[in-house]
C-alpha cells in the first residue's frame, strides 16, 4: 500500500457515499436506470439486524474514491466458505492509482484469514478493461458457467408456484 491509499471498512454514515458509489458504477455499466437503491435501503441491508453484505472505502489522499461491496456464500464441493465481490468500483478520475488492486489484494487476505476457500466475482462479458486487469491479478474467467437469475415478477411466481 503506498502513503496515499488506505482502506477502511465502511460505516452506517457512509450509506450515503455508497449509493453515489453504486450510481457511479451503474452509469457505467449502461445500467443507471436499474438503481432503486436508497440511503435508507442501503442502512437496514448493510447495517441493520441481519447485515447481507459488507462494504469497504479506498481513499486516495484522504479523499474517498472507490469501493467494495462483498459477502460470503459457501462451496459444497470444498465445504468451505467463499467471498464473493458483488461491486468493486473506482471514480474515474483516481483510476491508475493501484486502487483496484489495493482493494481486490484486501479482499484476497480477508478470504484467507476467514478460511475461505474461494473469492469470486462476475464481470460484464463487454468489459475488457475490467477482465484484462483482474486476469493480470491472477483471476480465471469461468467459461464453463453462466450467471442465473430469477427477481422481480419472475420471482414472486416461482415463490407464488410452492405448494402450500
Amino acid at each position: 500500500m503506498n502513503n496515499h491509499s488506505t482502506i477502511r471498512l465502511a460505516t452506517e454514515a457512509d450509506c450515503p457515499l455508497i449509493l453515489a458509489f453504486i450510481q457511479g458504477l451503474a452509469e457505467y455499466e449502461k445500467m443507471a436506470d436499474q438503481v432503486v437503491a436508497s440511503t435508507e435501503k442501503l442502512q437496514q441491508s448493510l447495517f441493520g439486524e441481519k447485515p447481507a453484505a459488507e462494504v469497504v472505502i479506498a481513499e486516495y489522499q484522504g479523499q474517498p474514491a472507490g469501493f467494495a461491496l462483498f459477502f460470503h456464500n459457501y462451496s459444497t464441493f470444498l465445504a468451505q466458505p467463499g467471498l464473493y465481490l458483488e461491486d468493486l468500483f473506482v471514480l474515474p478520475e483516481y483510476r491508475g492509482k493501484g486502487l483496484g488492486k489495493l482493494l481486490l489484494s484486501y479482499l484476497a487476505k480477508l478470504a484467507v484469514e476467514r478460511g475461505c476457500g474461494r473469492f469470486e466475482w462476475s464481470v460484464l462479458d463487454w468489459n475488457q478493461p475490467a477482465i484484462d486487469f483482474y486476469q493480470a491479478q491472477g483471476a480465471s474467467l469461468m467459461h464453463d458457467w453462466r450467471i442465473t437469475r430469477v427477481a422481480g415478477a419472475e420471482l414472486q411466481a416461482l415463490a407464488a408456484s410452492y405448494p402450500n
